[in-house]
């Protein structure tokens, strides 16, 4: 059956997906979205979640992509202030690793690359006499510290569809693109495309004029077998992992640690009551789809923090692990962690009409820019095609310096949604306003008590912010709720899971 017409068919809900969708539609393009899963399933959820410039690639001199992902740190902290917040990283140096002058000097490129404007500059840092040295051994006793910035990564990749829907955009999760084949020519060119609802089993056509393939580690796949194109870039997948253990120390501050085999690795504080360690880079050929960490991985991060820290962790002491693959543009490289995590837009069109785009490789930091960059390589085929806008649009809930909010400040922002809710518990009115925002109203409107929200659940969760995330986020499941909307997966019991379930089984055969 024949669904419709689009201008642009994306396939893939990770963040350049939903990235290129939000801007498309901005521009006045008709977009469809398809994802196979949840959004943000796979590689988008799975970082170490930091807008950072990535100060380990200028040893790669990777300068343009340290600068580009320095300038969007800088904007997206403004348009996101909900999900994104600035970090303090502590690097001590390790003797016999990267000697002190190397140290002071990337960092002082880092600064200068970024033109600081909301963070505070790098500084050495005595360790034997500051606090941020207490939870190091003794033999670190001199460091640095400079900024970045943490990000809620899984709703970073919801919120930008969310905008996208709100501007046009239709979203399709758990909707395969089965294939798709080129009709006409020239100017007249088109894919029809057939798709699958897998909740369903329905199938129906759409015709697109242009396909924008952003599928991850399935980018390859997309490619030679959905469409039939050969994959005129390389893909290489790396697989990196990290573990979460019980807080290893007081502060707010995450550190970046020296290893024996020159990678880094970074410890940060998580969800208030633990600490989130990673991540490795294992070369992966298996097959795209769910991986999860092996022994030796942990092992190897459990080895990296009892090097630096005075706490010791094994096996035993983990809470939690994920794992994603990395779909890395192929440059090469030896090294897996040396994989450069630039990006390449792969166009190709046979005789000026129907083109596909492919994405290759990428970072969470860089999406927007990476998104404005599709366009602009799409412009050609999209008479009318609207100017770039998303470097000054809040993402949905980032307007908390509107009329009603004390400034961009997001602790008083965070203090004024408590003051006109006074009976939520403080954790839950401090978690609703950093996952929402000033769409935390949309949840809470009306409520005058707990009763008034609905069904309670564990960690604070309610029926009436399950509904919002059903109705708003296209959450299906308790694994969506639990640990992409939010991350209350970490404090739900099995039993307190089972009964979400029940809860979702009901609204689903209500809503028939």
């Amino acid at each position: 059956m024949e669904h419709g017409e689009v201008d642009l068919l994306v396939i893939g809900g990770g963040i350049n997906g939903t990235g290129i969708a939000r801007d498309a539609a901005g521009r006045g393009l008709r977009v469809m979205l398809c994802e196979q899963g949840d959004l943000a399933e796979a590689t988008s959820s799975a970082s170490t979640k930091l807008i950072h410039g990535g100060l380990r690639y200028l040893e790669q001199y990777e300068f343009r992509l340290v600068r580009e992902a320095l300038a969007e740190r800088e904007r997206l902290l403004r348009l996101a202030p909900h999900i994104i917040w600035p970090l303090r990283f502590v690097l001590p140096h390790d003797a016999g690793l990267r000697p002190a002058w190397m140290l002071r000097l990337g960092l002082f490129l880092y600064d200068h690359l970024s033109r600081l404007v909301s963070l505070p500059a790098s500084e050495s840092v005595d360790l034997r006499r500051s606090g941020l040295g207490a939870p190091l051994q003794d033999r670190l006793t001199r460091g640095f510290a400079y900024s970045d910035c943490w990000v809620e990564d899984s709703r970073l990749v919801v919120l930008n569809a969310r905008d996208a829907a709100d501007r046009g955009a239709e979203l399709r999760t758990r909707t395969r693109v089965e294939a798709a084949e080129r009709v006409g020519t020239g100017a007249q060119a088109a894919w029809i495309a057939r798709l699958s609802d897998l909740g369903t089993g329905r199938t129906f056509r759409l015709r697109a004029r242009i396909i924008v393939n952003a599928a991850g580690p399935w980018v390859a796949g997309v490619l030679g077998g959905t469409l039939g194109l050969p994959a005129r870039a390389g893909l290489r997948l790396v697989k990196g992992s990290h573990i979460v253990v019980p807080q290893l120390y007081p502060g707010a501050q995450a550190y970046i640690l020296q290893q024996p085999d020159r990678r880094i690795i970074f410890a940060i504080p998580y969800e208030r009551d633990f600490t989130l360690i990673g991540t490795t880079d294992v070369p992966y050929d298996g097959a795209p789809g769910p991986v999860t960490i092996s022994a030796e991985e942990t092992e190897y991060l459990c080895a990296c923090i009892n090097r630096s820290f005075r706490s010791r962790i094994g096996p035993a002491d983990v809470v939690w692990s994920y794992s994603g693959v990395r779909p890395l543009y192929d440059d090469a490289a030896a090294d897996a962690s040396a994989v450069t995590r630039d990006y390449v837009l792969d166009l190709a069109d046979r005789d000026g009409g129907a083109p596909v785009l492919s994405v290759f490789g990428g970072k969470i930091t860089t999406y927007r820019r990476l998104a404005e960059h599709a366009l602009e390589k799409l412009r050609p085929y999209c008479p009318g095609l609207g100017p770039a806008w998303t470097g000054g649009a809040a993402l949905p809930g980032g307007d908390i310096a509107g009329a009603d909010f004390a400034g961009a400040d997001f602790a008083a922002f965070a203090g004024l949604l408590a003051g006109r809710h006074p009976f939520l518990p403080t954790e839950t009115a401090h978690r609703l306003a950093r996952a929402y925002g000033t769409r935390a109203e949309r949840i809470l409107s009306g409520a005058r008590n707990l009763a008034d929200l609905g069904e309670g659940f564990e960690a604070g969760l309610t029926a009436a912010e399950i509904a919002y995330l059903r109705r708003e986020e296209w959450a299906r499941t308790a694994e969506d709720i639990l640990w992409r909307r939010t991350k209350l997966g970490l404090r739900t019991s099995r039993e307190g899971v089972a009964r979400l379930e029940r809860h979702l089984a009901r609204a689903e055969a209500v809503a028939g």
